[in-house]
């Protein structure tokens, strides 16, 4: 199955506000997911829409597939580095501050009407119970 990507490194959101964004269009369409984060009121949704929308670009240039017929198949947010910083506080003392960075990837393919269906799960078998 061909599908594109895109990433963007170094980014500076903190990882868990941009994963509460990225979760909202895991498994959507991609014209959904671009509504979604349209009014979504967070600062993490801007920046991921840039990269899904790259990653559009990047389908369209490997012709992939029609823009409105893609789905994000995966996204995931992992941290980067940390900016350390200190502010001072009262007495001479200091106190940290962790400005996090992320990396975002974004993936997206044409829905496959087969992959759409997960298999069922085996049922489970009892294990048998000791004799006493």
């Amino acid at each position: 199955m061909t599908e594109a990507k895109a990433i963007l490194r170094f980014v500076r959101v903190a990882p868990r506000k941009a994963r509460m964004v990225v979760d909202l269009i895991r498994g959507r369409q991609v014209a959904d997911a671009f509504n979604i984060l349209k009014f979504t009121p967070r600062s993490a949704s801007r920046v991921v829409e840039k990269v899904l929308k790259s990653a559009v670009a990047n389908a369209e240039n490997l012709e992939i597939g029609d823009p409105d017929d893609l789905w994000v198949t995966r996204v995931c947010v992992d941290g980067g580095p940390v900016l350390k910083r200190f502010q001072a506080r009262s007495m001479g003392r200091a106190n940290p501050i962790k400005k996090r960075t992320s990396h975002i990837t974004v993936v997206v393919a044409p829905k496959v009407a087969g992959a759409a269906k997960r298999k069922a799960a085996p049922p489970k078998t009892e294990r048998p119970v000791p004799a006493q």
